[in-house]
């Protein structure tokens, strides 16, 4: 029976938040995101965003963790990755393990995912739960995070 809610999702995401600190700064120019998987009330696992080209907070947590995940609830920093680049997409891997519930404090604000990520675990029957601790994620990825060039100046 996947999992659905859970009574007190702060405390977790602060758990996901205190493990993507600890990726800075070796995950540079990546965001520092953090992951914790959550079974029965307790944190199971945690992962953080490796150095460019290694494992991202998801599957490094996903990676601690054998066997059925679908009482598992993930909660991750940052909307999980839509995209396959130099590591594979986040969002997939959580699909594919089967995990029962997604908490994501903030979107990606980068063009190749803003929601994508969170579309395709809704599409895989993943609940998502958004919003848990967004102004404290933003404090932590913010200065990290994709952001529109700006216009350059023009004089009138």
């Amino acid at each position: 029976m996947p999992l659905v809610a859970l009574e007190d999702p702060e405390s977790f995401m602060r758990v996901a938040l205190a493990a993507g600190r600890c990726a800075l700064p070796a995950c540079l120019p990546n965001p520092p995101v953090g992951c914790a998987l959550v079974r029965e009330g307790s944190v199971i696992a945690t992962g953080f965003t490796s150095p460019p080209g290694l494992p991202h907070a998801e599957p490094a947590a996903l990676e601690r963790v054998q066997g059925d995940l679908s009482d598992v609830a993930a909660f991750v920093t940052l909307e999980p990755c839509s995209f396959h680049q130099r590591t594979p997409s986040c969002a997939r891997e959580l699909v594919a393990r089967r995990v029962g519930a997604v908490y994501v404090a903030i979107l990606d604000p980068h063009p190749r995912n803003r929601g994508a990520g969170l579309a395709i675990l809704r599409d895989a029957g993943i609940t998502v739960h958004e919003g848990i601790l967004a102004e404290e994620a933003s404090r932590d990825l913010g200065p990290y995070l994709w952001r529109a060039p700006s216009p350059p100046d023009v004089d009138q």
